[in-house]
Formats: structure tokens, sequence, C-alpha cells
């Protein structure tokens, strides 16, 4: 059986976990607290990382090579363009949100707020929590702009562009650290997504100490 070892509040395992479920194919998830630095994981993974996905005899890392790899291998339904320029821009924009985003925002909001808890480094830095909460503006208006041009992130159709980006918002959204208010495009795209049957099992992630806002799983906000 297909293993994927994961943390439920991690973009990057939630981004596996998307194109997983989007793809059919079926997998046991395993929660690893990979900060404890057990030697069974270590010898999956010596980044000591998550997410680790067991599959076709293989331990994978790295979300972006897994959900490349599954792409190549289970290449319906699509989540990358045919075209190289159609598959830069997915490309590109799944490295702004894994990167630039995740480095903006989800390391000073979901990182503070939750991490460090779990993982027993103290109380959160009100600097960072402050630097998150206003980086997250820029980039939901730079969402916006995109989806003022285009029906979904890098074009017409969805694609794994949607599945990274949508990734990280869910994570801020299960902590309430998302002004749906500022954007109707933006919260109109994110209420499609999440209605997609791939989003159910993140809709339904319970973290022990951190209940979900009300509207969390709510398809209509």
């Amino acid at each position: 059986m297909n293993r994927l070892y994961h943390v439920p509040l991690s973009p990057f395992c939630r981004k596996v976990r998307l194109v997983l479920a989007e793809k059919k194919i079926e997998v046991d998830l395993i929660e690893e607290r990979y900060w404890e630095r057990d030697p069974d994981f270590l010898r999956r993974n010596p980044a000591g990382k998550v997410p680790v996905l067991r599959i076709d005899g293989l331990a994978m890392a790295e979300s972006q090579a897994i959900c490349e790899y599954l792409e190549e291998t289970h290449p319906t339904p699509a989540l990358l363009p045919s075209d190289p320029k159609g598959r830069h821009e997915v490309r590109r924009l799944c490295a702004w949100f894994d990167d630039k985003f995740h480095h903006d925002v989800t390391s000073k909001l979901l990182y503070e707020r939750v991490n460090k808890k779990m993982m027993g480094q103290g109380y959160p830095e009100s600097r960072n929590v402050k630097a998150g909460a206003t980086q997250i503006k820029h980039h939901i208006d730079y969402i916006g702009w995109l989806l003022d041009q285009r029906r979904w992130l890098a074009g017409d159709v969805m694609t794994l562009a949607d599945f990274a980006a949508a990734a990280h918002l869910s994570c801020l959204d299960y902590i309430s650290d998302v002004d749906w208010n500022r954007n109707t495009v933006v919260k109109d795209w994110y209420a499609k997504i999440k209605s997609r049957p791939a989003f159910r099992s993140l809709l339904a992630d319970q973290v022990p100490g951190f209940p979900p806002p009300a509207h969390y799983s709510d398809l209509d906000f």
C-alpha cells in the first residue's frame, strides 16, 4: 500500500495529498513527528523533512518532485499544461508559493502559532506574526490580480499551481489567518477549489489543541 508520511498542517504535505486525491491514488496517511529525528524516518529521507511518499517501491521526498513524478506516472487528470510556456508558468507559481509565500507568510504565522507549540519551542514571536499578517495582504492582492486575468491561477484550467496556493492558504485558514473579505475574487476561487472531492480529507483534519474555525469546512464559507 502507498504511504504518505506527513504532518496535517504542512502545506507541502497538503499539496501532495491534493494531487494524490485528484488523481485517485489511494494512500495511507502516516503522521510523522519529523522534528524528533527518528532514525527510521531519517533512513527514508536523510533531510529529515516531510512529505515522504512510499510508492512504486520508492521513498520519494520534496513535494514538487513528488507531484511531478505523480503527474508523469498518472497523467490523468492533467495538472501541468502540455505546452512549455504553460508548464513554466505553473512551476513559477508553485515556486512562488512554496518559496516566497512560505517565507513571507506561512513561516511567520503557521509556524509561530502552531509549530512552535507542537515542537516545544516556546511562544510565538510577535514581530514575526505581525510581519506575516502584513505580508499576506500583499499576496492576496497578487492572487487577485492573477485571477482578474485568468480563470485559474496559471491559466484557463486548474493546475498544480492552484493546489500549491490552496495548500498554503488552507493551513492558514485553519488558524483563521486569512481575511477572505479582502478580495471576493480570491474568496470565490478558494470556495471553488475547496469544493472539489480532493479537498475533503484536508477539511476533515483535526489537530489536537488547535480546533479549526466554524467556516473552515463550510464549502460556502
